[in-house]
């Protein structure tokens, strides 16, 4: 992935990212990310307040990034300005519950039955709207009672060298708060495909990417994340052991943002970034051989692949397609949107609601014209979105490539969290 630049002057003001932006297209609140980025860059002072409030209705999609001719960090320079306008402003007590959510999994999942059932309330709901402002159309994710950590406490590291197994089989597994705490199902079908393709999974030390502060304007606690998650992870990354994790959105941010946008530097998080791979990513890169030789079993299913705007922001393509198209009788049908509204915790917000709602439009009329059995989408946070608006299931591609490969890895009933 070549870094994008920084240096506005390489902006010819060619509106193609407002163009191509979904949130502009749908509302007029947001100008457009050439207005508010490289354009608005210009005027911004350091020791004067922010000019422009605007650029707080911008998703972080990286839309503007992917498409600029000139490479401008369109995208990123947007972010560092939402950085500095939450903290002129101060961040509101929702973006600060909502920007935790390793530390709402860890309260609620001792009394996850009842936080669950709770928050299916339309009272809870109406509650959480009028309090703090999550609106209540808005889907939010079940708990559960056993985090992956203490599922599979025999495969979690302190260290690469307690690995006492071959170093060149071995995966160090970046699970992330939605693994660990709302659908640890599908950590275990990672660890168990891998282990299937010959590889020995081991979980290092690790704790929220840091993404949702990010996106909410709190950088000073999102470094405090990366840092730590930096100084776990270098030692597997210096051992030459491969990092996977399964949500686009947390290896982007090892990959990419500690270093872009919280400006982290220095050979441990360059290692780190080198050495992360997303799951489909890691597959087709590392067993593309091995891949091909899978006798895949039949799915007869009609189904439609979303590759969520994290996964584009990656710049390799949608690696699970090769993988999904072996699988026979499963006919796909192919996302026609760029954005499917969610934007991680943006359309949790009970005034942004309605704009990410209107971003999503035009994926909930595809899959609603189609006659599907599901959809499929590498994004924890647009895989809830996209079920709460089409009522239809939704499943991460590993799910899919799982069944295929009759793995299964069911929960202990009392443990599993109902999926909304």
């Amino acid at each position: 992935m070549n870094p994008p630049s920084f240096t506005t002057d390489l902006c010819l003001k060619c509106n193609i990212c407002t163009a191509a932006c979904p949130v502009a297209a749908v509302t007029d609140l947001f100008p457009g990310p050439k207005s508010i980025g490289p354009q608005a860059e210009r005027f911004r002072h350091p020791r004067l307040p922010m000019p422009d409030v605007s650029v707080d209705w911008c998703s972080g999609c990286g839309t503007c990034s992917r498409v600029c001719p000139h490479g401008v960090a369109v995208a990123e320079i947007n972010i560092l300005a939402k950085g500095r306008l939450a903290k002129e402003r101060h961040v509101p007590v929702r973006d600060r519950i909502i920007s935790r959510p390793e530390i709402l999994g860890r309260i609620a999942s001792p009394l996850a039955t009842f936080v669950n059932a709770s928050i299916r309330l339309r009272s809870t709901r109406w509650l959480l709207e009028k309090t703090v402002g999550i609106s209540r159309h808005a889907p939010l994710p079940s708990f559960t009672r056993t985090p992956l950590r203490k599922l599979f406490p025999d495969r979690c590291f302190d260290t690469p060298f307690d690995v006492e197994h071959d170093i060149d089989h071995t995966v160090a597994f970046f699970h992330g708060c939605s693994n660990n705490y709302y659908e640890p199902e599908l950590g275990g079908l990672t660890i168990a495909i891998l282990e299937r393709l010959g590889f020995e999974v081991v979980i290092p030390p690790q704790m929220c990417c840091g993404l949702p502060l990010q996106s909410n304007g709190l950088f000073d606690a999102a470094r405090r994340h990366a840092q730590a998650n930096i100084t776990w992870l270098a030692p597997f990354a210096k051992q030459g052991i491969p990092i996977v994790g399964t949500s686009t959105s947390c290896t982007l941010m090892l990959k990419h943002d500690y270093r872009t946008i919280l400006g982290i530097q220095g050979e441990d998080v360059e290692m780190v970034a080198g050495s992360t791979y997303d799951f489909f990513e890691f597959l087709t890169f590392f067993m593309k051989d091995e891949i091909k030789r899978i006798e895949f079993n039949s799915l007869r299913a009609h189904a439609l692949y979303h590759p969520p705007c994290k996964l584009r922001n990656h710049g390799i393509g949608v690696p699970a397609l090769q993988i999904l198209r072996r699988i026979p009788e499963l006919q796909l049908h192919l996302s026609e949107s760029e954005c499917c509204g969610a934007g991680g915790t943006y359309g949790m917000k009970l005034d942004k609601f309605p704009v990410a709602y209107q971003v999503g439009q035009k994926l909930f009329s595809q899959i609603h014209q189609l006659k599907l059995d599901f959809v499929i989408c590498d994004s924890e946070t647009c895989r809830w979105w996209i079920a709460k608006h089409t009522d239809l299931p939704v499943y991460h591609p590993l799910e899919i490539m799982a069944r295929a490969m009759d793995i299964q890895y069911n929960l202990h009933p009392e443990s599993k969290g109902e999926r909304q």
